[in-house]
């Protein structure tokens, strides 16, 4: 069947590089800007590089199984939307229209009829579905995004580092039933996460090995100005695209200047045992060409900050030191004060 929506994408009026935000206190971005990463640790990053970039390309992970995506996933062999859909309502126009179809894009459907044993549509997202038809009628997953990000006016292009999709697993070692050490193997995203609240996830590896990257994602880090990581989960949101050996030696080769944002928590979850430093020991250790440039790290969540400075600097990085948790929830990083820690890493 030929689709109707074949041709070149248009872009609504006035949604150019020219048309972003400009925080207070800052020029005119002009800076073309590529972050990496997943979930909400990308969300984050991208609403955070929105009011500073001139130019703004999310390249997103499309390891994740569980949920909304897991089932779509599995039920209809697509990458999983999940990441993509969260990336886009990021960027979203900041009027009623954006805002709208950001609430819409997020929006998940309660089953209220039927037992939740028997319901088909409980939890999903809307904007999953959505994403889901573009590719069908498209046929390629980048010009479906295009679309989607047409009709939400995003403020930044959103493209899957891969076409194929891709399963994470790792080795977990925790203790056993009679107190001793075992290395188990643990494969997918949700299961990995599971897994490390038990024990220290000690290696992580991607499904197929050779899996293509997305050419697009290619370009855009050779582009870039800057490149921006993290924050985000650590194994699941930021390491799978340096596991991927075209984007690593994309990291590794681009002119860009190389950026990396720190958790405001760290050592729970599948980062058990962590500090804010073993975070960079990890990242050297399985891309040890990657550089960097500049390190941001909250000044209130880390308490490791010799250690912290010690990791940057083998990295080739100085640290940032700035507030950059929400005044609400210091567990979250605020928008404005992580673009304002960004504009002036960028310019300094």
């Amino acid at each position: 069947m030929t689709s109707p929506l074949t041709g070149q994408l248009p872009l609504p009026p006035g949604m150019g590089a020219e048309g972003r935000g400009v925080g207070a206190g800052m020029s005119r971005p002009t800076a073309r800007v590529t972050a990496l990463g997943g979930g909400h640790g990308l969300s984050a990053s991208l609403a955070a590089l929105r009011h500073v970039a001139g130019h703004l390309t999310a390249i997103v992970t499309v390891a994740d199984d569980g949920g909304s995506s897991g089932t779509i996933r599995r039920e209809m062999a697509v990458l999983p939307p999940g990441d993509l859909r969260m990336a886009l309502a990021a960027l979203c126009d900041d009027t009623d229209w954006g805002r709208t179809w950001a609430h819409v894009m997020q929006h998940r459907f309660r089953s209220t009829e039927v037992p939740a044993d028997q319901a088909t549509l409980d939890n999903h997202a809307l904007g999953n579905l959505l994403i889901v038809a573009l590719w069908e009628l498209l046929g390629d997953p980048v010009d479906g995004l295009r679309w989607a990000g047409a009709l939400l006016r995003a403020h930044g292009e959103v493209l899957p580092v891969s076409r194929v999709p891709l399963t994470i697993g790792g080795d977990v070692l925790s203790a056993g039933p009679d107190g001793r050490l075992r290395t188990r193997c643990v494969e997918g995203q949700v299961a990995l996460a599971v897994a490390a609240f038990e024990g220290r996830v000690t290696d992580v590896r991607l499904s197929p090995s050779d899996a293509p990257a997305t050419p697009e994602a290619l370009s855009a880090i050779e582009l870039a100005d800057w490149v921006v990581l993290g924050p985000g989960s650590l194994y699941t949101s930021v390491l799978p695209h340096l596991l991927m050996p075209e984007v690593r030696s994309a990291l590794a080769a681009t002119a860009a200047r190389r950026l990396m944002v720190l958790n405001l928590r760290t050592g729970d979850q599948e980062t058990t045992g962590l500090a804010h430093a073993d975070h960079l020991k990890v990242l050297r250790s399985y891309a040890p060409d990657l550089r960097l440039d500049v390190v941001i790290a909250d000044v209130d969540a880390v308490s490791d900050r010799a250690a912290v400075e010690a990791e940057a600097a083998r990295m080739g990085a100085r640290v940032a030191f700035s507030r950059v948790g929400s005044a609400q929830d210091p567990q979250v990083h605020d928008p404005l004060r992580l673009a304002v820690a960004i504009d002036e890493a960028m310019t300094h």
